[in-house]
């Protein structure tokens, strides 16, 4: 009987976490299935919508085991995890996080070990950048640990910069001047002040809790990244050359093309709506779950839209409340005091408002022309796979940083802003106004349909789907990991 390998995923909660790792677990498994593979999950009370993914992820696939982890003990004050949130989101993460170590130890043992055959082996941990002290639990184990980075290749060799940057300067970032510039080897032009994540200038823990997980990084057998060379040919070189890094391998795109689960009726009135649109004439605005406008902002996007005269499907979140911490919120249909008076009237034979809109299906409908993101990583290899262009109007966490690369490295995207933050972003309670005149430009420039950039976007759909078959660059580095896995006694 051949010997089965247990490898035991770590994930940080997040759908963009989660998500991408599950797909990674599939092409792992479809690549060898002397593979068995445990998810430990973690619940968060905030978000139903998580939960009810996390719950929907048994159902759907059997081949992996899922244990859910039971919450720790509730920290001590001060400060109250919601200030902390506020003031360092990193670090309250981080913090969280941590706070499972013994609970994921217990789990391995009482899930994982003791109910393995004894022709299973322990092969490794793989564990979400947030998760480097489970490293400890693989050494105790004496597995190796694999990390599992949900970003691109760029923002991961910024990562592996901070231990050496930090020995010269020994402090965090300044805000000096925004128009400053860094050098990182793996981005191929200098990079502005104004684009470099929150994180790297926090005072209150996020810097130094981002610093000592990259300082871990060298401890990892290997990181795995998202991404796949074609598209960051210059850092997937700059991390296999550096001295700094790990062995990385380039596996993805890794893509959850079914979507999240939903009721079906939101998903199929949208679906009706795009069929009944000519092809490519739709711009679709969507900024992920964690993504929010005020009324504000929202009258300026919605004077862009009636004024560009092209068709729209703008997927809105209701705002938290200013002041305190909540996740912005499903509208379910409901936009009063969001939108302008009239708007939904006079736009509704060109364009559709939801509070939902499930993003995989809407990207790859024959309808849809262009894409208004926030830029999360995968949202962008999402638009790149079915070859929609992108309009930059980043929020938060390294969203700026990917709006920067797919725009000025890449030429993959068209910019409205590269620098824009919101709440949850570090712009200290002071959000900019995006006015109408220049959001209708970037719409008007996505939508022209001999753009340099869609033409660059469609050539590098050809690229992603030929990266991961066999003979394509993501193919042949997942073989090469899985050998490693499976190499490890």
């Amino acid at each position: 009987m051949e010997n089965k390998a247990e490898l035991v995923f770590m994930p940080a909660p997040g759908m963009g976490h989660i998500a991408s790792m599950v797909e990674f677990a599939k092409r792992l498994h479809d690549q060898d299935q002397r593979f068995s593979i445990t998810f430990l999950l973690i619940r968060l009370s905030h978000s139903p919508s998580y939960n009810f993914y996390v719950e929907s992820l048994a159902a759907s696939d059997t081949r992996f085991r899922y244990v859910h982890l039971p919450p720790p003990p509730p920290p001590p004050p001060p400060p109250p995890p919601e200030q902390l949130v506020l003031t360092s989101p990193e670090k309250y993460l981080s913090d969280f996080l941590g706070s499972y170590k013994s609970h994921a130890r217990d789990a391995i043992v009482n899930h994982v070990l003791s109910s393995s055959p004894a022709t299973t082996r322990l092969a490794g941990l793989v564990v979400d950048f947030f998760c480097t002290p489970m490293i400890d639990i693989a050494n105790e184990f004496t597995a190796p640990t694999y990390l599992f980075f949900t970003s691109g290749a760029a923002f991961l060799g910024l990562k592996l910069q901070l231990p050496f940057r930090h020995s010269l300067i020994g402090t965090e970032f300044t805000v000096s001047d925004p128009n400053s510039v860094t050098h990182f080897p793996s981005y191929a032009n200098p990079v502005p002040t104004s684009v470099l994540p929150a994180f790297l200038f926090n005072k209150h823990g996020g810097y130094t809790c981002v610093l000592n997980h990259a300082r871990r990084l060298r401890e990892t057998k290997g990181i795995i990244v998202n991404t796949f060379e074609e598209l960051e040919s210059c850092a997937v070189k700059s991390l296999l050359d550096s001295p700094e890094s790990p062995p990385v391998y380039a596996v993805g795109p890794l893509l959850d093309l079914a979507g999240k689960v939903r009721s079906g009726s939101d998903r199929d009135v949208i679906v009706k709506w795009l069929d009944e649109q000519p092809p490519s004439s739709v711009v679709f605005l969507c900024f992920g779950s964690l993504g929010y406008f005020r009324p504000p902002q929202l009258a300026e996007i919605a004077a862009a839209l009636e004024r560009s005269g092209h068709r729209f499907l703008w997927s809105i979140r209701r705002p938290p409340p200013q002041g305190g911490f909540e996740m912005p919120t499903d509208c379910g249909g409901d936009y009063e005091g969001l939108l302008p008076e009239g708007f939904l009237k006079r736009t509704e034979n060109r364009g559709m408002v939801c509070g939902w809109a499930p993003q995989t299906t809407v990207l790859g409908h024959a309808a849809v022309g262009g894409f208004v993101s926030h830029c999360g990583w995968n949202s962008i290899l999402e638009s790149l796979w079915v070859g929609v262009p992108i309009v930059t109007w980043p929020m938060y966490a390294e969203q700026q940083m990917n709006a920067f690369e797919m725009v000025v490295d890449l030429n993959l995207a068209v910019e409205l802003r590269l620098d824009y933050r919101n709440e949850l972003g570090g712009s200290g309670g002071r959000v900019e106004l995006v006015a109408a005149e220049e959001i209708e430009r970037a719409v008007r420039c996505v939508m022209d349909g001999e753009n340099l950039v869609r033409k660059r976007v469609r050539e590098m759909r050809e690229k992603s789907r030929e990266a991961v078959v066999e003979g394509g660059s993501s193919f042949g580095s997942l073989k090469r990991l899985v050998d490693d896995m499976l190499g490890n006694h």
